[in-house]
């Protein structure tokens, strides 16, 4: 006679019990697509556009932008489905998400900041005069002396 009590409903989530192998296949077929798609891109990618004058950087960019949404979703199927990550309750996602996205922006905010120093560093940004060649010593010819 012993009573199943639930505290709080945000720490006992009753789960339905699972249904066999029918999900996993199909976010394995979803998967192996979008693989193959990127596979596709990444090859197309190497050979075809990086060689020729014709293709545009702008296509080439939105392939790259392509490759990379691609990826991200694969990534979330795969902590969602396989590591049962989708199963928790709203809080723990969030545990877990906040600091990879804050991770992320960091990264961003330090390539930015690195790249804005280089190009800063690259300018001398006024700090001292670009060397011409008034300011240039200039050789000296050994034979005009004689």
């Amino acid at each position: 006679m012993s009573e199943h009590v639930v505290s709080s409903p945000e720490i006992s989530i009753p789960h339905a019990p699972s249904s066999g192998t029918g999900r996993i296949w199909k976010v394995f077929w979803l998967l192996s697509v979008v693989t193959l798609v990127e596979l596709v891109l990444g090859f197309g990618l190497a050979k075809h556009w990086y060689g020729d004058p014709e293709t545009s950087h702008t296509a080439i960019l939105f392939v790259k932008g392509a490759l990379c949404i691609l990826s991200l979703a694969k990534a979330f199927y795969i902590v969602s489905v396989f590591m049962h990550l989708g199963d928790e309750i709203r809080n723990m996602i969030m545990t877990i998400v906040v600091p990879l996205c804050l991770f992320i922006w960091f990264i961003a905010a330090f390539l930015w900041d690195g790249n804005s120093w280089r190009n800063l560093k690259n300018t001398n940004a006024g700090s001292r005069p670009a060397q011409t060649e008034q300011h240039q010593a200039k050789p000296v010819d050994k034979d005009a002396k004689k």
